[in-house]
């Protein structure tokens, strides 16, 4: 499993143990994504630590509940994975469950969320989609 899914799937599962925060590995595609993540409200924060024990850098994710304790991050789907890469155009990006969710996107620009790529005319490889 490459390391974008992986990360994933911790914050997932964690979201869904009710866990107040997860670690994951560090990449800078993982730290993109999540600052996506941050600034569109499915997870409260981030920060970049160095584990004790194998002295490796790590990203410890703060995880975000509603009031009634309902996880903010449900679900995601991978769209374009490393055996099979996917790109669209700013006007193809594939539709969302009930609007809910959004796409990130990597663009020449860098990585971002489909709204924000649509805004500035960007298409680019849909890396997943979120909700």
């Amino acid at each position: 499993m490459d390391s974008l899914s992986n990360m994933l799937v911790s914050i997932k599962n964690a979201s869904m143990r009710f866990k107040e925060k997860v670690d994951v590995n560090y990449s800078k595609m993982n730290a993109m994504v999540l600052e996506i993540l941050k600034s569109e409200g499915f997870i409260s924060g981030y920060k970049i630590i160095k584990d004790e024990k194998t002295n490796r850098q790590v990203i410890r994710v703060n995880l975000k509940y509603t009031e009634d304790k309902t996880p903010v991050f449900a679900g995601f789907k991978r769209i374009s994975k490393p055996s099979r890469r996917i790109y669209r155009g700013y006007d193809e990006f594939p539709r969302l469950k009930n609007s809910f969710g959004i796409n990130i996107v990597s663009t020449p620009k860098g990585v971002m969320s489909s709204i924000n790529a649509k805004k500035e005319r960007l298409g680019g490889e849909v890396i997943c989609q979120v909700w």
